[in-house]
Parts: C-alpha cells; sequence; structure tokens
C-alpha cells in the first residue's frame, strides 16, 4: 500500500459520525474520499445519551454552536453523576466534573479537607464544589455569560443519541462525506498481506479503501469477524452483561446531573433530555432474568413508558488489537465499558484523536499500529480499574450480586491504588489518565471509603489562616452555585428543543 487516500468508515450512529465528523474536518475531502456505509435495516445501540465534558473539545474542534448543538439533540446539561445505594442502601454521594476547592502551595486540596475533616469540619466534602452544590438546587448555567471573571464550571451533555448521529450527519454531508446506503455482504481481503480491499453491498455495488474504520457495532464486521483480532473478557471483574432500556415521558425539570442507581443485580440509569427521560438497568444474567429486570424498570420509571424495554447483551472488554492491518475500530466494534461513568462516547473521541495523531501519509506502519494499540489499551484499562472501583468499595452484601463484587479479587493496578488511597489519601492518577485525583476521590470517599492519613504538607499552614481560607474556599463555591439559574429556566433560554417550542 504506497498512498492513504481512500477512508471508508463501516457503519454509522455515534460512532461512525463522530469519526467521519472529525475526518472530514481535520484531513478535509480535498485530498481523501471519505465513505461511510450504514444500512437503515441494522439497528444501533444508541444509548450513549450521557457525556463528560472532553466533548466539548470535539465540538470546538468541529467548530460547532453549542446552542445549536443542544437545540438539535435535544440536550440538557450535566455537573456530574449522582450515585445512590452504591455503598449500602440508602446512602448517596455526587461525582462532580470538577476538582474540590484550589490546590494550595502545589498540594491537592483533598489534603486540605482531611485536615479540616479530622479536625471536626463537616464530613460534606460537596460543600466545596459549586458543581456538587449547583446540582443540589437543580441549577446551572455558563459562567463565561454569567460572570466572565468568575472561575469556569466544568459541565458536559446529556442528548438523544439518534438525533445525535443525525445531527453529525448532516454536518459531514455538508463537509463532502458521502454515505452509501447499504449492508455489507462480503469483505475482500489482499491475498498476501491480509488488508481489507474492499467491501461488497447487497446490490453488488464494490467500495474499495485503503484505510477502513470498523464502527459495526457489537459484531465488529472487520475488525473481529474478518480479521480474527481476538477479544480481552473483563467480566470477571465487572460482571454486567446485559442492559434492559426504556424512555419513559418527562414528568418535571430536568435535573443537571444523570443518575446511578444501585440495584439488585446491578444499578440503573436516568437521563434528563428536553422531551423525555432516558432510562436502564444493567445487570448481570447470572443474577436476574431479563424478564424480571425488564418488569422491575417499568415499574421504577418516574413517568409513562414510551416504548417497551429493550435487551442488549454485551461482554465488557475489548479487542486485543484495535488497530489490525488496515482496519480500526472504534465504539462497540472495539470492546465495550458499561455507562457507568459516561465513557463510551470519549471512548470514541480518544481513539479519533489517536488516530489523527498517528495518521498515516503514504503507507500504514507497524509502529503507528503499535502505537495507537498501547495508548487505547491503556485507555481502557484505566477506565476498567474506575468502574471496578465502584464495585469493589461496598458495604453491601444484600444480595448475591453485591456479595459477590464486594469479595470478588481485583487486578493488580487496582488494588495497589485502593491500599493508597486509603492509607496515605493518594490516588496514584498517572497525567495521561482520564479520571484524575477529584474523581477518586469523590467516588471512594463517597462509598465510605475515608483515607487514614493526608500529607504533612498540609498541616504547615498556620491554624487562622487555614480556617480562614477554608472559609472562603467554601462561601466562594456556594457563592458560583448561587448564581446560576434553575437548569430549565436556562435551557428555555439558550437552546430550548425547536419540537417543544413548537408544542
Amino acid at each position: 500500500m504506497s498512498q492513504i487516500r481512500k477512508l471508508v468508515i463501516v457503519g454509522g450512529g455515534t460512532a461512525g459520525w463522530m469519526a467521519a465528523a472529525a475526518l472530514s474536518r481535520v484531513m478535509g475531502t480535498r485530498n481523501y474520499q471519505i465513505t461511510l456505509i450504514e444500512s437503515d435495516e441494522i439497528g444501533t445501540v444508541g444509548v450513549g445519551e450521557a457525556t463528560i465534558p472532553t466533548i466539548q473539545e470535539f465540538n470546538t474542534l468541529l467548530g460547532i454552536d453549542e446552542n445549536d448543538f443542544m437545540k438539535a439533540v435535544n440536550g440538557t446539561f450535566k455537573l456530574g453523576i449522582r450515585f445512590d445505594n452504591w455503598s449500602k442502601p440508602g446512602n448517596s454521594y455526587f461525582h462532580p466534573f470538577g476538582v474540590y476547592g484550589v490546590d494550595m502551595g502545589g498540594l491537592n486540596f483533598n489534603h486540605f479537607w482531611m485536615r479540616y475533616h479530622k479536625a471536626g469540619g463537616s464530613g460534606d466534602f460537596g460543600l466545596f464544589n459549586p458543581q456538587t452544590l449547583a446540582a443540589r438546587k437543580g441549577r446551572f448555567g455558563r459562567m463565561a455569560e454569567i460572570n466572565p471573571q468568575a472561575p469556569n464550571v466544568n459541565y458536559a451533555f446529556h442528548f438523544d443519541a439518534s438525533l445525535y448521529a443525525k445531527f453529525l450527519r448532516g454536518y459531514c454531508e455538508k463537509n463532502g462525506v458521502v454515505r452509501q446506503e447499504g449492508k455489507i455482504t462480503e469483505v475482500t481481503q489482499h491475498p498476501e498481506s491480509g488488508d481489507i480491499t474492499s467491501v461488497t453491498l447487497a446490490n453488488g455495488q464494490v467500495i474499495t479503501g485503503d484505510l477502513f474504520i470498523d464502527c459495526s457495532g457489537f459484531r465488529g464486521l472487520l475488525i473481529e469477524q474478518t480479521l480474527k483480532s481476538g477479544y480481552e473478557d473483563w467480566s470477571k471483574w465487572l460482571p454486567c452483561n446485559r442492559a434492559v432500556a426504556v424512555p419513559c415521558d418527562k414528568v418535571g425539570p430536568a435535573t443537571p446531573y444523570t443518575t446511578s442507581t444501585a440495584q439488585e443485580a446491578g444499578w440503573q440509569w436516568r437521563i434528563p433530555l428536553q422531551h423525555r427521560t432516558g432510562n436502564g438497568y444493567v445487570f448481570c444474567d447470572a443474577y436476574m432474568s431479563e424478564d424480571k429486570a425488564s418488569e422491575l424498570i417499568l415499574q421504577r420509571l418516574d413517568g409513562q413508558a414510551q416504548a417497551d424495554p429493550r435487551v442488549i447483551r454485551f461482554v465488557t472488554g475489548h479487542r486485543k488489537q484495535m488497530w489490525n492491518k488496515n482496519v480500526i475500530a472504534m465504539g462497540l466494534a472495539s470492546g465495550f465499558l458499561e455507562p457507568l461513568e459516561s465513557t463510551s462516547i470519549w471512548l470514541v473521541q480518544d481513539a479519533i484523536t489517536k488516530l489523527l495523531k498517528y495518521f498515516p501519509k503514504e503507507r500504514i506502519t507497524d509502529i503507528q499500529r503499535t502505537c495507537f494499540n498501547r495508548d487505547m489499551l491503556a485507555a481502557y484499562d484505566n477506565v476498567k480499574d474506575f468502574l471496578i472501583a465502584h464495585y469493589k468499595v461496598t458495604m453491601r452484601e444484600d444480595t448475591p450480586f453485591w456479595a459477590y463484587c464486594k469479595h470478588m479479587d481485583i487486578p493488580d493496578s487496582l488494588k495497589l491504588r485502593l491500599e493508597s488511597f486509603a492509607e496515605h489519601n493518594q490516588s496514584l492518577v498517572a497525567p495521561t489518565e482520564l479520571f484524575k485525583d477529584a474523581s477518586w476521590f469523590a467516588v471512594l470517599a463517597g462509598q465510605g471509603m475515608v483515607p487514614k492519613s493526608y500529607s504533612p504538607a498540609a498541616d504547615v499552614m498556620a491554624e487562622d489562616e487555614f480556617r480562614w481560607r477554608m472559609q472562603r474556599i467554601r462561601e466562594g463555591s456556594a457563592g458560583l452555585a448561587d448564581m446560576m439559574p434553575p437548569h430549565e429556566t436556562y435551557l428555555a433560554k439558550a437552546c430550548p428543543s425547536p419540537q417543544l417550542v413548537a408544542v
């Protein structure tokens, strides 16, 4: 292979259209022919409706106006995730998009909070985080509009995944991406190299390509069915392997956060949109049947169901090679980590970022494949450990599922991290990891693992100055939250859904 000119994306949905959008924006369609193949006969999973703040970088890359985007996808804003019943029934905590307090003297604020708490201060560390306080009050607003002098408040979005794919499709087609309708019936490989040379559609049309991006979902049409890349199964640590999803009517103001509620054999998500509420029960079929999970989620909806529950079956893990020969897998074709921390779309975005970093100019080299696979495996690995911690750090043993999770063996990498946090308030976060110290602190301390000690550097500050600073930080966090209007009010003003306005 001497030149890379024809880029073929197999599969639409969120992953396919995100890849097409980024490639058409960055690489352009003057020198590259970008074709996306999707079939209306093949549905998409379409439950990835919650995101993390990194998606703003993707929108910036594409040059998308945020309000236009939010209107098109019936979006709402997201300040973090509320976790109910995870450490024990009745317990609740919030994982915010943002740090606690401010670092002082080069030391993470979490250590100063430990000093404050051990001296008798409130055990509610959410008092030092504006996202947490705003979420509790149902408030949201962009600080750049409210008070440009105020610190930025991180946020992300909830949106309708099918509308997001439609929005990106329009963007891509304006940029010169060609959408080809059809179902692939045959894949042709080079007889010597094994590279994919073309795919054939049901109507007999042959589409050739130099680089293929597999966004065909769980089946992995190219990466697995054709290239046999192999799959790393993480079910022993993340045993949930089913989800039942069902939308329901909206019955109240949209919360500016996702809710994750631990249930008998897994957990239930609640994602508020402008026009409806998304719900799902993620569970393990060794502990609960699909029929029972469907029955339970219908009982627990806070509005009238808009459809029958849809069952999604999966195996947690990833392809052993995400870039194999001239095929790069993205989205569900590359692997699956349950949406507990809304990382599905980020993993697509991260794969796109890494592809652009290692994009081949004239030919694909082994070093490009090796580096891409190394970086993506590290990304999956770090998210995996963070998700496992939610299940492992629990006091629950009230059902067989939770008893298994509490007592299961965990990876050595996570074991060391948990021991370090429990003893010294050090979560051992590497600079390249997605989830930083504040996230590990929110989840581990939120689920009851309060560290025994903290850095002695936090004790150096004089007591009077320390108390004054802590009070100022607490007041500042509350002040930022109070500046924000009610979330629903802000949505109606900044980015109301056209379909709701029409009503």
